[in-house]
């Protein structure tokens, strides 16, 4: 059986942080690694998709795609090519978890978000709750030093 990591991306630099120790992470496990991210479906005009909205659909997800791709290049680079990576319409949380549970992930990244040091955000939430395998939230250094900036 395949070892993955799968790792959640929505292109803050915690989850750009995220996206390097998932990396690490399938580096240590000799496992595969999954980068995941969602995006929005264009709006559809009452009465369904006409032939124009489906091609924007089709330009929303290779526009997606090649922001995914483009992240994990700039941020692995040599190690790259050997990330794969996935993008979905729908909400994070759920595409997340579809992901894990089709390549039978043994681990998921996430990042954490400023202003939530308490709490996990609601993909995090979503994720924790959901997972089949370990989850691994990463904290947010910016938002640790603006706190103890603040207090």
């Amino acid at each position: 059986m395949n070892v993955t990591v799968v790792v959640g991306v929505d292109y803050s630099e915690a989850s750009k942080e995220a996206l390097r120790l998932a990396a690490q992470e399938a580096r240590w496990r000799q496992a595969s690694l999954i980068a995941v991210s969602a995006y929005e479906l264009p709006i559809s005009p009452p009465g369904g998709f006409p032939s124009s909205a489906m091609h924007t659909q089709k330009e929303e997800r290779a526009a997606a795609e090649a922001e995914l791709r483009a992240t994990v290049d700039h941020e692995l680079g040599d190690e790259a090519g050997q990330a794969s990576v996935r993008v979905s319409s729908g909400l994070a949380g759920r595409v997340i978890i579809e992901a894990a549970r089709e390549a039978h992930a043994q681990l998921i990244v996430l990042a954490a978000h400023p202003g939530r040091s308490v709490m996990p955000g609601t993909v995090s939430q979503y994720v924790l709750l959901k997972a089949r395998c370990p989850v691994t939230i990463v904290p947010d250094e910016s938002a640790e030093e603006k706190i103890s900036r603040d207090s």
